[in-house]
């Protein structure tokens, strides 16, 4: 083989290499199933539909732990004693209002234990509190 072929082989080469790099260079590779964050959409719609089911499976008089273990951690708490009474109210977000990225109450429903026993839920029981 001549050396001006082993150039132009070698150049060609070269070249090949350049071209394909740079068709690379934009190339990103996201690791993660998505749910780290509430700002991915998909990550509050699904605790907004979960919240929401759960719910639904509520009884009267089911303790705070019972409450807890079906529904997980509120997003919002509030607790105070009144004459006797102990009440617990757990806010879990429920309605997409804003589009900031943010949980606030009034995204959420209410769910009133009072005396260690769940005596409602939503805006009427929070209410009557």
């Amino acid at each position: 083989m001549k050396q001006d072929d082993i150039v132009k082989t070698n150049l060609i080469g070269l070249v090949f290499i350049g071209v394909a790099s740079l068709g690379l260079t934009g190339c990103v590779l996201n690791v993660g199933d998505g749910e780290s964050g509430w700002d991915n959409q998909a990550s509050w719609e699904k605790s907004q539909t979960n919240n929401r089911a759960n719910l639904a499976r509520l009884n009267m008089g089911m303790s705070r732990d019972q409450v807890q273990v079906l529904m997980g951690q509120a997003d919002f708490n509030e607790a105070y004693i009144e004459e006797d009474k102990e009440v617990h109210v757990l806010f879990y977000r429920t309605q997409h209002m804003n589009g900031d990225g943010k949980t606030t109450k009034d995204e959420c429903t209410p769910v009133v234990i009072s005396n260690g026993a769940l005596v409602g839920w939503g805006e009427k029981a929070y209410g009557n509190i």
